[in-house]
């Protein structure tokens, strides 16, 4: 993994076309936004709404629909940029950098995505096989991006706005994230606000314990925490380029502390669909979008942080894709919640949690900085 990622940040270059008057004198460009918005809340939205109509996450394709999801925010950037956004980095007539073979790889996978949705659909028994033939993408993406930046250079991604960023920032901050979910889990089982785990049940159904459960715990942490985002650093990347990449590029010319947490709210709304239907929140349709849009904002702050201090938006994607895994392995394998709402992890003692850590980092003066 050393040949991918740089332990120096990637330093972003100049435009290649020329920028709009009102883009270079820091303004938001409001047109742009808009259509980015409607775009990537339409296109995901309307997977929800297909799912919903297909018996909503009780369907066995619900994994591949909410894969899909998380696809959407970077195809609409990308779609957009690369063929309607004359001044955007990655614009199909001035981009000429290696990363553009990343980008047109990245529209084949969702394309894939998008026949394998629908294939599921039709035939649920074909989800698990399709889960897996998917797998493969991923990692050939991956291989991709290794490829394309050891024959581009740092700076062919960097220069379309995909910087790899600071590795050491990947390891500080992704070590904070574990520890942050360990000591939510902590306070789960002190307050009662969780049970533990029962270890057995991770064992295959009718199989010998092939494991002590130490071991077997240790061998999830392993898949989970280590291996498991970087199988999903595509994944998530198609919602943090989205996001971080292309929205609050745009947003912080607001100001860096407004803009990111206009990005959190607009992120927040975007899950409210999947929230309806149950995800994350079971039984909680009123208080479940207010608590996931509160937990959004949140980690905008965090994931942006990351972002200003490594220069690089798939540092954001990797803490992302390591936030889903640690939360699943900590709050699954280790300390159940009673209640996923007045728990530590996505509920309301959470937020709290989060607001202190918030506030702490928000007092770097990398927040006074304009962009």
């Amino acid at each position: 993994m050393t040949q991918l990622y740089s332990s120096q940040p990637d330093q972003a270059i100049s435009a290649p076309a020329p920028v709009p008057e009102a883009v270079a004198k820091g303004a938001v460009n409001w047109p742009h936004v808009g259509a980015y918005i409607g775009l990537s809340f339409g296109f995901a939205w309307l997977v929800d709404l297909v799912l919903f109509l297909n018996g909503g996450l009780k369907n066995p394709a619900a994994v591949l629909m909410l894969q899909l999801q998380m696809l959407m925010p970077a195809f609409a950037a990308l779609l957009l940029g690369v063929f309607f956004f004359k001044e955007s980095l990655v614009y199909r007539k001035t981009n000429h950098t290696a990363s553009r073979w990343f980008i047109y790889y990245y529209f084949l996978m969702t394309f894939v995505y998008v026949v394998a949705a629908v294939a599921a659909m039709f035939r649920p028994a074909l989800t698990t096989t399709l889960s897996g033939s998917l797998l493969i993408f991923s990692v050939v993406g991956l291989l991709l991006l290794g490829v394309l930046r050891w024959r581009g250079g740092p700076q062919s991604f960097a220069g379309a706005g995909m910087a790899f960023g600071s590795f050491r920032i990947w390891i500080l901050y992704g070590l904070g994230m574990v520890l942050f979910y360990g000591l939510e889990t902590l306070l789960n089982y002190v307050f009662k606000f969780g049970t533990l785990a029962d270890v057995t049940r991770l064992y295959p159904p009718g199989a010998a314990p092939a494991l002590p459960p130490l071991a077997l715990l240790a061998t999830i942490f392993l898949n989970t925490v280590i291996i498991g985002p970087f199988l999903g650093l595509i994944i998530t990347f198609g919602e943090e380029y989205g996001w971080r990449g292309y929205l609050q590029s745009e947003l912080v010319h607001l100001g860096r502390i407004r803009g990111v947490g206009l990005v959190g709210i607009i992120w927040g709304v975007w899950h409210w669909p999947i929230i309806w239907m149950g995800y994350n929140y079971p039984g909680q349709p009123l208080l479940g979008p207010i608590l996931m849009t509160g937990y959004t904002v949140a980690l905008s702050y965090f994931l942006a942080y990351a972002v200003f201090k490594s220069k690089g938006v798939w540092t954001a994607a990797y803490l992302h894709a390591l936030n889903n895994q640690a939360m699943s392995f900590f709050m699954v394998a280790l300390v159940t919640p009673v209640s996923i709402a007045m728990s530590f992890g996505i509920g309301l003692p959470a937020l709290i949690l989060c607001a202190l850590v918030i506030l702490l980092i928000l007092r770097d003066p990398i927040w006074k900085e304009t962009d």
